[in-house]
C-alpha cells in the first residue's frame, strides 16, 4: 500500500461510526480546508482523519501551515472552506471544544500558582467543579508525575516539569482529542522521552492525538500515522511503514561546499533526480547512492571544492527532503 497524497486521501474517507472488529471510530475528519490571510493562503485543500487511540504526526517546516491546522481544530479559528469536524462536530462548536484539549507550544500556566491552583483554574474553564475537578487534578498530577510538588509554585518547576504540568492540563478534562503543537521544544533528550512516554499512555486511554513537531525522531518514535505539510498542502500521509516504503532504496545526498551547479542530474546508470542546486549546496535523490557520488562529483565540476557529503537513506528525513527540497528546520 502507497501513501496517500491529498486528492487520494480527501477520497478515500470513511464513516464517522466505528467499525466491526478493533477499528476504532474517527474522532477527527477533516476535509478540503482552506485558509487565506490577505494574499497568503496559509492552508490549501487539507484533508485528513484521525482514529480514537491515535497519534498522528504532523510535519512540515515553520510557515507550512500546521499551527493554522490546529488553530481550525481547537476552534480558534474558522476555515474559508471545506470542514473540520471532532468526533462528528464542527470544531468551531461548543459540543466540539468541549471535547478537545489543547497543549500549547508556549507554556500557558501561571508562574505564581501551584500546580494544583493552575489546575484548579483551568478545571473550572472546562465546566469541572467540587469533588469531580479535585478527582480530575489528582488523576492527572499522578499521570504525569508531579503529585509531590502539587502545592509548589510553578514558577521553581525546570522545563521538564513545565512541560509535564502543561500537558495535565490539556488532559484533564478527559478529552476525546489531544492537539500537541511541539510540546518537547527546548527539552534535553531525557525529558524529552519522559514526555513522549506521557503521550503514548494519553493515547492508550483511548484518546486521538495531532502531534506536532520538529523532531523526526519523535515521529518515529510514538507515531503510527504521518503527514507531510509544506506551503499550506498535505503532501503525502500514510503508516510509517508506508512512508518509508515510498523511499524504498533511494537515498538523498547533500554536497556542501563551493562549486558550478548542474542543471540536471548525471546521466547514465548513476542518474537520480536534482532537488537543488546552488554555488553552495547540490541536493539529489537516487536509487543505489555510492555509485553516482562520483559521478555527480564530475558533472558539477567540483571535485577538488566538497566541503561536506552528507548521505539520507530510507528515513522520513529523506522522504522529506525529496518532498520539499529544503531541509525540516529552515
Amino acid at each position: 500500500m502507497q501513501p496517500r497524497s491529498e486528492g487520494a486521501a480527501s477520497q478515500m474517507r470513511g464513516s464517522e461510526e466505528a467499525t466491526v472488529g478493533s477499528v476504532q471510530p474517527v474522532a477527527v475528519r477533516v476535509e478540503a480546508i482552506r485558509k487565506t490571510y490577505g494574499d497568503i493562503e496559509a492552508v490549501r485543500g487539507v484533508s485528513f482523519e484521525v482514529r480514537a487511540g491515535e497519534i498522528y504526526g504532523l510535519l512540515g517546516p515553520n510557515g507550512a501551515g500546521k499551527s493554522t491546522i490546529i488553530e481550525i481544530l481547537s476552534g480558534l479559528l474558522s476555515p474559508d472552506s471545506g470542514s473540520a469536524r471532532i468526533d462528528g462536530h464542527e470544531a468551531s462548536s461548543i459540543k466540539a471544544r468541549r471535547l478537545v484539549g489543547l497543549v500549547p507550544q508556549d507554556v500557558a500556566l501561571y508562574l505564581e500558582l501551584n500546580a494544583r491552583e493552575n489546575l484548579w483554574f483551568f478545571g473550572q474553564l472546562y465546566g469541572l467543579t467540587g469533588a469531580r475537578l479535585s478527582a480530575s487534578i489528582g488523576r492527572v498530577l499522578e499521570i504525569v508525575n508531579l503529585a509531590d510538588r502539587a502545592r509548589e509554585a510553578v514558577g521553581r518547576y525546570s522545563g521538564g516539569m513545565l512541560r509535564r504540568l502543561n500537558i495535565a492540563a490539556g488532559i484533564l478534562h478527559s478529552p476525546k482529542v489531544v492537539l500537541m503543537d511541539e510540546p518537547t521544544v527546548g527539552l534535553d533528550p531525557q525529558n524529552r522521552l519522559s514526555i513522549l512516554e506521557l503521550i503514548r499512555s494519553v493515547a492508550a486511554s483511548g484518546a486521538a492525538l495531532v502531534y506536532c513537531t520538529h523532531y523526526l525522531d519523535e515521529v518515529e518514535r510514538i507515531c503510527s500515522r504521518v503527514g507531510i505539510v509544506d506551503r499550506g498542502r498535505l503532501l503525502v500521509e500514510g503508516t510509517l511503514a508506508e512512508l518509508h516504503h515510498s523511499v524504498g532504496d533511494s537515498g538523498v545526498v547533500t554536497l556542501r561546499g563551493s562549486f558550478s551547479p548542474p542543471s540536471q542530474a548525471p546521466d547514465g546508470e548513476a542518474s537520480g533526480e536534482l532537488i537543488k542546486a546552488t554555488e553552495e549546496e547540490i541536493v539529489l535523490s537516487a536509487a543505489g547512492v555510492e555509485p553516482w557520488i562520483e559521478s555527480l562529483l564530475s558533472s558539477a565540476g567540483c571535485s577538488g571544492n566538497v566541503r561536506e557529503v552528507l548521505v539520507n537513506r530510507q528515513s522520513l528525513d529523506a522522504l522529506f527532503i525529496k518532498l520539499t527540497g529544503r531541509e525540516l528546520r529552515e
